[in-house]
């Protein structure tokens, strides 16, 4: 895995579930998000060197340049709170190939990020 990769993964992951939070609760907007923070603008999650607009990347990647089983892997790793075991069931497959999924996801989101930069 790609160091780099995983960690904005991880954020991509916190946003997704401060999003659904933030739905449920005020609905999807500036000031929702504002009143969620109590005020407080976060441009960086905790000193994090994945900015904010790096995961809205991220999350276009995984719709639109990964496989279908590269993208449930990096759902169920990042976005799941199950077992490792158990998150390899859910995907159908096994450890081995299930890390080898993983793997070729970071490789893809790192290419695409590279190709997004230049």
């Amino acid at each position: 895995m790609i160091p780099y990769i995983d960690e904005a993964l991880q954020r991509w992951a916190e946003a997704q579930a401060s999003e659904a939070d933030c739905t449920s609760n005020m609905g999807n907007s500036v000031i929702a998000s504002l009143m969620a923070s109590q005020g407080v603008l976060n441009r960086a999650a905790r000193g994090s060197r994945v900015l904010v607009n790096r995961v809205t990347e991220i999350g276009w990647i995984l719709s639109k340049h990964l496989s279908p089983e590269q993208r449930q892997v990096v759902i169920e790793q990042y976005c799941s709170n199950l077992p490792q075991r158990e998150k390899w069931v859910a995907c159908g497959c096994s450890r081995a190939q299930f890390y080898r999924r993983l793997g070729q996801a970071h490789r893809a989101i790192e290419s695409q990020l590279l190709k997004r930069a230049v």
